[in-house]
């Protein structure tokens, strides 16, 4: 295995499917505008409004489907956010870096965790107010009872497997290759859901048989990563920025999740919070989706800058960061992909990862809409006349 093998070239960008259609018409240029400061959206005429202005009001709003754009101080201004080792994460750094959450009146801490369990513990716990969470082990402990909601997105597709290159001639081979090989990955995650919707597909079993694949399970990614270093393990499931970590390293890429047919506009990470807390603290949530939706805009118009926030959190080289961001292997946006994530629910419910369950309660796109609206009515453009345009079709 050659380490200092470095990534010389980067597969074509390719479109990314039905939901993320559109969301990722960027460009290199850096002529990014100044967002406007929250603090300019202010509810102190609120109480000088006549009934007939607020008739009208209601009117406008039932005519346009926009809600009230109005909102007020986060009810709680310092807040944590957790994330793990990924550049799927990177809407927190953006917003970090560029000054976005300190516009929207927030103090945040950043935490990085290792898995999706740790997350929602930190959540219950009262440690953290937002974690970014798989979207697979979310409908999971949603299932099982935790009082969890998604209320925005993070990153949809983004992962895929990687083999030892003495298994596989060339990258992109598909889930053929792994017959007969043990293979590293993490239950209760996207990953892992994906690979047997391919396998089940494909009509491989699993098992440890020649014309089967064996599944080993570890805690994490980077448990199940550092697993290929061992000769019992012949592949590993990858999210980015482990893909192109491992193509450096000399493994084979056995497929991209992004180009695969049945994985198409496969949410990955959402933004997720304790149900009581985005009811009790709405304004909060409200002005740190406002940061996320900025940071999303700076990322569609300043490749250099993005790559060099998400270079202060995920400490890779970054040709590797721009290749994972920007590689047509992911698409990053804040918005919650609701129909995205039903149909991924029905689809781990039919695989037995769960039980059905009403994700009614649990699912917040309002919050995400208040937070739009409210900097469209600030001043659109075309990257958030798109998030608008998106979220209206797959809300």
């Amino acid at each position: 295995m050659n380490n200092k093998l470095k990534i010389v070239s980067v597969l074509a960008v390719l479109s990314l499917f039905t939901g993320c259609a559109g969301l990722n018409s960027s460009s290199s240029s850096k002529n990014s505008e100044s967002a406007t400061n929250s603090s300019a959206v202010s509810e102190s005429n609120s109480g000088n409004s006549t009934t007939a202005e607020n008739a009208s009001n209601k009117s406008s709003e039932a005519a346009t489907g926009k809600s009230d754009t109005k909102i007020g101080s986060p009810e709680k201004s310092s807040i944590s956010i957790g994330y793990l080792n990924s550049t799927a994460h990177l809407l927190a750094f953006v917003a970090e870096e560029e000054g976005y959450f300190e516009e929207e009146g927030l103090d945040v801490n950043l935490v990085q965790f290792s898995s999706a369990s740790e997350l929602v513990n930190g959540l219950e716990s009262d440690k953290l107010d937002v974690a970014f969470i798989g979207s697979v082990p979310t409908l999971t402990f949603q299932s099982q009872g935790h009082d969890i909601s998604i209320f925005g997105g993070a990153m949809s597709n983004g992962h895929g497997y990687v083999i030892k290159s003495e298994y596989a001639e060339k990258d992109e081979q598909g889930v053929e290759v792994l017959k007969g090989r043990n293979v590293a990955s993490v239950k209760n995650s996207v990953q892992d859901a994906e690979l047997q919707i391919l396998l089940k597909n494909a009509g491989i079993k699993i098992g440890e048989g020649d014309d089967e694949v064996n599944i080993v399970y570890f805690d994490s990614q980077k448990d199940a990563y550092s697993a290929l270093l061992n000769d019992s393990i012949d592949a590993a499931s990858v999210y980015s920025p482990y893909a192109s970590l491992a193509k450096s390293q000399g493994y084979k890429v056995v497929y991209y999740c992004a180009h695969e047919k049945a994985l198409e506009n496969q949410p990955c990470c959402r933004q997720v919070a304790k149900t009581s807390a985005l009811k009790d603290n709405p304004n909060t949530y409200t002005a740190v989706e406002r940061a996320f939706i900025k940071a999303y805009r700076f990322t569609q118009t300043d490749h250099e800058g993005t790559v060099k926030d998400v270079k202060k959190y995920i400490d890779i080289d970054e040709d590797f960061i721009d290749t994972e961001v920007y590689g047509g292997y992911s698409v990053s946006s804040p918005d919650p992909d609701k129909k995205g994530t039903l149909t991924l629910k029905d689809t781990i419910v039919e695989l037995g990862y769960t039980s059905d369950y009403d994700i009614e309660p649990h699912y917040n796109t309002a919050i995400y809409k208040k937070a739009l609206d409210s900097i469209l009515a600030e001043g659109s453009d075309d990257i958030y006349k798109s998030l608008e345009d998106h979220f209206n079709k797959f809300e």
